[in-house]
């Protein structure tokens, strides 16, 4: 089969010819009809996680938005079928057992796998997947429609959820891109009264038509004191990959407010210590989500509440798709798609 693999860092992804994978007695096989490009690819190709380093599988085959159909099902698997539409997210496997998985935080499980990280993924025509953790895909939504929704659509979830209640509350989300143009949508769907940041007047005008009460052009505007002259905002949605970003969100909370890391600078972010305790500010971070909340994000994105901006292209063209990413070039969240 076609696959688009990771040999060492910071090296174009070759496509070649490899294996075709079979599936064990729990497993399915997957005919990928999509699969998203989120900057987290990048981020792993390129070495910039020294702590994740050691455990990325190689030669790799990148790729952990991924929706396609069940051509081949594992002895031991009941529930799914030939024909299925379905996906596979960034926790490919976790065990169910520790107090992590014990608790509901599945994601946090320390002996889990992860989907084109340290198994390989969907940049390729074939992909096995563990049938416990494979979600459908419910009929009304395309296989390119979803495939973004398995970690850019979770992962913005699960951070919103992470600071309910949001009705009645000001949200602001910083970057407007992939993972900001859903989190707009989905802090309307909470009730929040949502303001978009970009330095993109393209982007921010998406967010007007996503529902966004206001936009502010960092380039342009001292976002800080807009917000501040407000009375600052309850909740900081960074979904920017861009230090400064984190920077100016830090600033703009109000006292108990709370700054939701969801976007993953390669350098580290700090804040000063007197701030945060003058103002009780709270921190909190989101590692993806659970296989519970990707089926409310699925829920949400069938009933038309949620949906994801998306560029189809070729798997062939996988390397310039990085490198857009890298160089903040995409105006959408990329899909990518084998066949």
């Amino acid at each position: 089969m076609k696959a688009a693999v990771l040999h060492q860092f910071n090296q174009l992804l070759s496509l070649e010819d490899v294996d075709r994978p079979t599936p064990a007695c729990d497993e399915v096989l997957i005919q990928v009809e999509a699969c998203g490009a989120c900057h987290s690819d990048v981020h792993v190709a390129d070495g910039d996680w020294p702590q994740l380093a050691p455990i990325v599988k190689r030669p790799l085959i990148l790729g952990h938005e991924i929706a396609g159909r069940v051509v081949e099902i594992g002895s031991q698997v009941h529930d799914l079928q030939g024909g299925d539409l379905v996906g596979v997210p960034w926790i490919h496997w976790s065990c169910g057992e520790c107090e992590f998985c014990r608790n509901g935080n599945e994601n946090l499980c320390p002996g889990q796998k992860i989907t084109g990280v340290t198994v390989d993924g969907g940049y390729a025509e074939f992909v096995k997947a563990p049938a416990s953790h494979v979600l459908r895909i419910p009929g009304s939504l395309s296989a390119i429609d979803a495939a973004p929704l398995f970690c850019a659509g979770l992962t913005v979830y699960r951070a919103l959820k992470k600071a309910e209640p949001l009705a009645g509350r000001r949200l602001a989300v910083f970057g407007i891109g992939g993972l900001g143009h859903l989190a707009v949508q989905l802090g309307k769907n909470f009730g929040a009264e949502v303001t978009a940041i970009d330095v993109s007047e393209a982007k921010l005008e998406l967010a007007r038509t996503l529902g966004a009460s206001d936009v502010l052009n960092a380039a342009t505007t001292d976002v800080v004191k807009q917000l501040r002259r407000r009375g600052g905002i309850h909740v900081a949605l960074v979904s920017s990959g861009a230090k400064a970003a984190y920077d100016m969100a830090f600033y703009c909370l109000r006292p108990t407010g709370t700054l939701l890391v969801v976007g993953l600078p390669s350098e580290n972010i700090c804040f000063p210590p007197i701030l945060m305790a003058a103002g009780e500010i709270k921190i909190e971070a989101s590692a993806v989500g659970t296989r519970q909340d990707l089926r409310k994000v699925l829920e949400l994105a069938a009933d038309g509440k949620l949906h994801c901006q998306i560029e189809s292209r070729p798997l062939s063209q996988v390397n310039q798709v990085l490198d857009d990413l890298r160089r903040g070039r995409a105006a959408a969240r990329v899909v990518l798609r084998p066949q």
